[in-house]
């Protein structure tokens, strides 16, 4: 087993005060940190992703914002890899395969915002790609949804959307249970 550390969108913007806050960013944000260190002191593969909205009227992430930039909780360290992406999908447009492919990765654990989005379009992606996927359920985060006139909490996504992936395409566990594994 060779992993990846796939950190996705832990961007300003789903932070409070952010243009799309997402429910419990900041707990999520400081698991992710947990695992980049980890993932750092192992020697392990990390990947930074960022996602750029290019439309002039984004609703968030627009190119050249401050709520673009990542977050600071989760910097990246000179030289590591920071992957820009444009779609919800990292795996999209993107020679993220590539590069896991060039390292021999087997494994690819995934963290980081929007479990309902960005994190879901990755994990079902990685797992159709034939890598063994695992998420790090308490380093993700989602927001408050709206179904017609109902306000779906942003737990009850988080979790309704880690049950799905649970169930077929990964392995879902906590930052801990991943650290205690090496690749």
């Amino acid at each position: 087993m060779k992993r990846a550390l796939l950190v996705i969108d832990i961007q300003k913007d789903y932070f409070p005060g952010g243009k799309m806050e997402l429910v419990g960013s900041e707990e999520a944000s400081l698991r992710a940190r947990e695992l980049i260190d980890g993932f750092r002191k192992g020697g392990e593969e990390l990947i930074h992703i960022q996602h750029i909205v290019q439309s002039p009227n984004a609703p968030f992430f627009g190119a050249g914002t401050p709520g673009a930039e990542i977050h600071p909780n989760v910097q990246p360290l000179p030289g590591e890899r920071l992957l820009v992406k444009h779609h919800v999908n990292a795996f999209k447009d993107t020679p993220l395969q590539t590069w896991l492919r060039e390292k021999g990765i087997t494994d690819v654990v995934i963290c980081g915002m929007m479990t309902s989005m960005c994190v879901d379009a990755a994990t079902r992606a990685a797992a159709d790609l034939g890598f063994n996927t695992h998420v790090a359920a308490d380093a993700c985060a989602a927001p408050d949804l709206r179904s017609g006139s109902e306000i779906i909490p942003g737990r009850t996504v988080h979790n309704a959307f880690l049950a799905a992936l649970g169930s077929l395409v990964a392995r879902v566990e906590s930052t801990r249970d991943i650290l205690s594994r090496r690749g």
